[in-house]
């Protein structure tokens, strides 16, 4: 039997960017993931497609499994030769009972390692603008847990009355004892007008800031609403916030936007203006139950005057069972590739081949003009134009069609299978339910149809508050024939243009 072995890993506080690339390695490798509350959903989609996942989180006094019920399991599965990622909020370390999981496997004789994260202490104040330390202003800094009986910290506060209170103070997991935490600082010396600021949901697009004087923080909390998670902070450098506060100044801040295909880069510029992506997957993609369509297309390919790939998956598909049929690109000598968007031409280009042909719109009605307008232009009879279509099961047959009219023959294989993925359901539901998703974006009609049906006959009251952004007229002609309403649709076809009119959308709101 293989032998087990389990990385603890701090995710860092919320945005899925603060995870380290060893933490991001650590989920890649595991064949199971044990997972807390507070972990960005984001970066389970990391996690190979065989991987199992395991809820053990903690939120508002509801355990989803006890502690040592989470010992148990670690150890189970690293004893089933399985490797295991612990992934937890901020860092393992610093609260997170990290430590006692350490020591049972330590105990079980089972390999581990530790990959520390960034922790809430710094992170959740830097992105509220607060510097936990500044030359002028504060040399040091404590932290402190705040949901334990504060006659077990005496010591601390005798630290607070020795130190002047000349340095910062970060109280963790204080919601529930605020009022008391602030009334003991104030009894032990510290001046009722110390500058604090109370932090909830820091570095997410949830987050929300109170500020006021020690003595009223309390009270603020309590009329704003704060609720867990949150942070205190302590101190003069709460006063540098109005200087360096900029997360929430970003133009897409309080968005978390719902990617529901595989995240591209195009889709970054949303995270870069302050928007969170929630990436959930409505399709996934197998090559064809039956490969004989597309082999006999291979065969002949030399019949053939274009071969028009429609997406990347098309170009990686067909070429994946070319070269496995013995094939090379010497055989393509002569034959035209036309590539539907950059993406697709970037696929190519993986594969050592540029593009002879892309349409200046990336959509099949454009292709359907640029056939029928440019490449007609030439005396059909000069060559024999025949061309291959290398397509989805789910591909819309309208190209085919339109060149068939007009006397083209087109091959359109199956390449490869749409397919709906099953994991994280539950977890997307729960999302939309409590309204964090306020922009959902679609790229094909099957996208759209797998999410409504993954949702089942919650879909109409969880999408009611979201804006729906689509890529073109064909998905969104599907939404609205559904009986939902489309906010944003780009001029162009691609996703780039689409996340412009998700950004210009926002900004006009």
């Amino acid at each position: 039997m293989n032998k087990g072995k389990v990385y603890l890993v701090g995710a860092g506080p919320g945005d899925a960017g603060l995870i380290t690339l060893k933490g991001i390695r650590a989920i890649q490798l595991a064949d199971c993931i044990v997972y807390d509350f507070h972990i960005n959903p984001r970066l389970l989609t990391y996690a190979k497609d065989n991987a199992e996942f395991i809820y053990a989180g903690k939120r508002g006094g509801h355990h989803e499994m006890t502690q040592d019920e989470i010992n148990a399991v670690l150890v189970q599965k690293a004893k089933e030769g399985k490797t295991v990622c612990r992934l937890k909020g901020g860092d393992p370390f610093v609260f997170g009972r990290g430590g006692e999981e350490v020591e049972i496997l330590y105990e079980e004789g089972i390999e581990f390692e530790i990959i520390p994260g960034v922790s809430s202490v710094i992170a959740v104040p830097a992105y509220a603008g607060i510097p936990v330390t500044h030359r002028k202003v504060a040399s040091a800094f404590t932290v402190i847990t705040g949901n334990e009986d504060l006659s077990k910290q005496e010591k601390i506060f005798t630290h607070i009355r020795a130190s002047n209170a000349s340095e910062t103070m970060i109280f963790l997991m204080c919601v529930r004892n605020l009022e008391i935490i602030t009334n003991k600082l104030i009894q032990e010396g510290l001046k009722p007008e110390t500058p604090s600021a109370i932090i909830r949901w820091g570095t997410r697009p949830e987050q929300k800031i109170v500020t006021g004087t020690i003595s009223e923080i309390a009270h603020l909390a309590k009329e704003n609403k704060i609720l867990p998670p949150a942070i205190l902070v302590i101190g003069d450098v709460v006063k540098l916030r109005d200087k360096l506060c900029w997360y929430e100044k970003k133009p897409l801040h309080g968005h978390r936007v719902l990617i529901t295909r595989q995240l591209t880069e195009d889709y970054l510029l949303l995270e870069d203006m302050g928007a969170e992506l929630f990436v959930f997957p409505t399709i996934a993609f197998a090559p064809p139950e039956d490969f004989k369509e597309l082999d006999r297309a291979i065969e002949k390919i030399k019949e053939y005057k274009f071969i028009v790939f429609p997406s990347p998956r098309a170009v990686n598909f067909f070429f994946e069972r070319f070269l496995s049929l013995g094939r090379d690109m010497r055989d393509l000598k002569g034959v035209l590739l036309c590539a539907i968007g950059r993406e697709t031409a970037k696929s190519l280009r993986n594969f050592g081949i540029n593009a002879d042909i892309i349409p200046d719109e990336y959509s099949s009605e454009a292709l359907i003009t640029m056939f029928k307008e440019k490449i007609l232009n030439f005396q059909p009879s000069a060559f024999s134009l025949k061309i291959l279509y290398p397509r989805s099961d789910l591909a819309l047959k309208g190209f085919v069609e339109e060149m068939e009219k007009i006397g083209i023959q087109v091959d359109a294989p199956v390449t490869y299978r749409t397919i709906k993925p099953t994991e994280h359901g539950k977890r997307l539901a729960r999302f939309l339910r409590e309204g964090k998703i306020t922009i959902a974006t679609f790229t094909s009609p099957s996208s759209f149809n797998n999410l409504i049906d993954i949702l089942k006959d919650d879909a109409l009251n969880m999408l009611k508050e979201v804006a729906i952004a689509v890529i073109g007229k064909t998905t969104a002609k599907a939404v609205e024939e559904a009986g939902y309403r489309v906010s944003i649709i780009p001029e162009k076809s691609t996703i780039k243009h689409m996340v412009e009119a998700i950004i210009k959308w926002v900004q006009q709101k």
